[in-house]
């Protein structure tokens, strides 16, 4: 464990082991158990906190955190209870879900994932830390590191997509980004969903997880130690069972693994009320619930108020005893020491930054052009970009909407500083073209479905039938179509699951109807998750997925769709042709009768469907620009190596279009034979590069023997001898192949 230094509000300048030592003597068990105690703000007011619920427990050393307390205000009037009215002065840990950004609001994670740009997303988190520290808080829910694969989950927004390597190093760029060096400027870091949440069956929030530990270790668990390698402050349990134990409850899974095999040293809150969700789940009641929780590993407890309820009473029975409090509560301490709290318990609330460092001009410039980056070109016809004449349709009901550009987990953000596509628009074409706009549609026609999907994020209704009308009028005076359709921000996130992944259908009857006219369409697709879009694939001339992109969404658009910015993102989950496919995911094991990719027949006694084919509509790591890139035959340094050595992987990739660009050059390998099944081929190198108008350039990939490990059936991390493929290209299906041997 890290010796810090720091000064205390008591006046002590010690080392962190010593400085905790010191006060956990002076605290009674009441004051250690408070210290797990997490509760919700709700709706306290300025001028009334020191009247509220949480201001009492603050004063009695029964609270150690509290999350979604908003204003800087509030939270330092909280503070200051806790320091100056408690009897130790124990400061208070500040939660909140900044999830990305905070008032700056940066594409949602998975949009992040598209892009590629470590640099560019650690920055995003560097900025969200730096946003939310300036309005006093000090801890946030974030990275989520959770691999996906099912995209009728809606929490697949708020991850990186379908590959554990991708995850791990978009996981440990969030890490770095949020907590630097502990300054006033940063916050910590809490990883979560521990763990597999992202493995829900059928998709639907919440529900159960049940997968071989072989499986865990090899495509889901990764991200998670790489974060906790990466020096993560807190993890959060969650929702899921895990070998049938809710995580919350699972000593194996936050002992035995997370503690003793990876050596975290941070602490693990609970999600949301999960000690009280275990007793739904089978387990016992809050006294059980709240014993196993704690001595599985579980050091704070998010809003169950179980474990004040309940530890007192458990270790005056004997079920639990005070070792196990303390080290709760220690770990609990060490956060508080880490993030400065004891030297400058307001550290994180100083006026002054609310107005220097709130959605800044240098943060606004990060977010456009990390949205940039992050809309994968789907489809192109020779459309886009597109050019500023003429007259413009901009058709949807995205098209003109402020609140649903930030997407979900937008917790921070304040819509009436942030432009609509249609005003980013007009404001960009000025008086070159003219910007003819009808909302067009709902994006449900059944109202109470559009009600559920809203979350606060409302878009008016309309009369569909009148609204179609002037739409296909407006369409008809138009020299090009723009179409803003797709979801609303909360149809994807936290408890919204999708049965169906097609665009709605009454927005599908007006896409259809404005196809129909003949005149080009340009299709943009607003979307927290991969969706079904193979109707459009046929039969719309262009493509471009923009997810959510942020506070900056409408200018970024722009940017791209006009040319001024060629699109770059690639594909970080699979995008399927129907939802019968699903899970469909790119790192998948052979079966003993694989249909080969491509395949374009239905195969007798071979693993495929009867109606369709195997292959995705577009596979992971795909994506357009306005340029073509042309890979040259890759090379590499040699045909074997042993455990101590490695080999060069050497490809020349040219621009050989007419634009400026950035490539995402993939590197993939695949381990032929083994003593386990072992994907087809699994992501293990990318490199994002720049290349101007009729640029070359080599990409070198180092291969070493530690790419080649993976946990065999005793979950022992190896690397096997044998034959192995290395591909490399755009996207993981077109690919060039080279063989190597590692050797003994």
């Amino acid at each position: 464990m890290a010796i810090l230094t720091v000064t205390s509000v008591f006046g002590q300048k010690k080392p962190m082991n010593e400085f905790i030592d010191e006060l956990m003597s002076k605290m009674t068990l009441e004051e250690k158990i408070g210290q797990l105690n997490l509760l919700p703000g709700g709706d306290i007011t300025t001028g009334a906190v020191m009247n509220s619920p949480l201001a009492q427990l603050t004063a009695e050393g029964k609270l150690g955190a509290v999350l979604n307390v908003k204003g800087q205000d509030k939270i330092k009037d909280l503070q200051q209870i806790a320091v100056k009215k408690s009897r130790l002065g124990i400061p208070l840990l500040i939660g909140q879900d900044v999830i990305h950004g905070n008032q700056t609001v940066f594409p949602i994670p998975l949009a992040q994932s598209c892009s590629w740009d470590l640099e560019a997303i650690e920055n995003g988190a560097r900025i969200a830390a730096k946003e939310a520290t300036a309005q006093g808080i000090n801890w946030v829910y974030s990275p989520m590191v959770d691999i996906a694969i099912d995209p009728r989950w809606g929490r697949v927004a708020e991850g990186a997509g379908e590959d554990p390597f991708l995850g791990c190093r978009i996981g440990e760029a969030l890490v770095r980004g949020y907590q630097g060096n502990y300054g006033k400027e940063n916050a910590m870091a809490c990883v979560k969903h521990f763990a597999l949440y992202g493995a829900a069956e059928a998709g639907r929030d919440y529900n159960t997880v049940d997968m071989s530990r072989v499986r865990m270790y090899n495509q889901y668990l990764e991200p998670y130690k790489a974060a906790a390698k990466a020096g993560a402050g807190s993890f959060m349990s969650s929702f899921n069972v895990v070998d049938g134990i809710p995580a919350t409850c699972n000593r194996w899974l936050l002992t035995d693994l997370l503690r003793n095999d990876w050596k975290y040293d941070g602490f693990v809150v609970t999600d949301y009320g999960s000690i009280n969700e275990a007793v739904v789940h089978g387990i016992g009641d809050q006294s059980v619930t709240s014993e196993r929780a704690l001595k599985a590993g579980t050091d704070m407890d998010m809003c169950s108020n179980a474990f004040i309820a309940q530890l007192s009473g458990l270790l005056q029975s004997g079920r639990i005893s005070q070792a196990d409090i303390d080290t709760a509560c220690r770990r609990v301490l060490e956060a508080k020491y880490k993030l400065g709290l004891f030297d400058d318990p307001y550290r994180f609330c100083e006026p002054k930054r609310l107005k220097t460092d709130l959605y800044t001009e240098e943060h606004r410039k990060a977010a456009r052009d990390m949205a940039a980056e992050t809309f994968v070109l789907l489809k192109n016809e020779d459309l886009l970009p597109l050019k500023k004449q003429g007259k413009i349709a901009l058709i949807g009901p995205l098209a003109d909407n402020r609140s649903n550009m930030v997407g979900c987990w937008s917790t921070g953000d304040t819509p009436e500083l942030y432009s609509t596509l249609k005003e980013a628009m007009e404001r960009y074409v000025g008086d070159k073209a003219q910007v003819l706009y009808a909302q067009g549609c709902n994006i449900y026609a059944d109202e109470k479905i559009q009600e559920g999907a809203t979350f606060g994020r409302p878009i008016s209704r309309v009369d569909d039938a009148e609204a179609k009308a002037e739409a296909l009028r407006i369409a008809a005076e138009a020299d090009v179509i723009v179409c803003a359709m797709g979801e609303m921000a909360e149809m994807s996130g936290e408890s919204s699951s999708r049965a169906d992944l097609s665009l709605p259908c009454v927005q599908m009857s007006l896409l259809k109807a404005l196809v129909a006219t003949g005149k080009p369409v340009v299709l943009l697709n607003f979307s927290g998750r991969p969706t079904i879009m193979s109707w459009e694939a046929e039969n719309v001339p262009a493509i471009l997925n923009v997810w959510f992109g942020g506070s900056e969404t409408g200018d970024a658009i722009c940017d791209v769709l006009f040319g001024d910015k060629s699109p770059s993102g690639h594909l970080t989950m699979t995008m399927p042709k129907v939802l019968g496919q699903i899970p469909i995911y790119y790192n998948h094991l052979n079966t003993g009768r694989p249909v080969p990719e491509g395949t374009g027949e239905y195969r007798k006694f071979q693993s495929n469907y009867i109606d369709v084919r195997n292959d995705p509509l577009y596979p992971f790591g795909y994506g357009l620009s306005y340029t073509t890139f042309e890979y040259g035959k890759p090379r590499l340094s040699g045909t074997t190596m042993n455990a101590n050595g490695k080999l060069t992987l050497t490809v020349n990739v040219k621009n050989t279009g007419k634009y400026d660009a950035d490539e995402v050059v993939q590197l993939y390998i695949r381990d032929v034979a083994a003593t386990i099944s072992r994907p087809v081929k699994e992501l293990k190198g990318f490199e994002r590069i720049s290349l101007k108008a009729g640029e070359s350039r080599d990409v070198n990939f180092t291969i070493d023997v530690d790419m080649l490990k993976f946990y065999n059936s005793d979950l022992q991390h190896v690397a096997e001898s044998g034959d192995f493929e290395a591909m490399v290209g755009g996207n993981s299906r077109d690919v060039q192949r080279l063989k190597f041997t590692l050797v003994e």
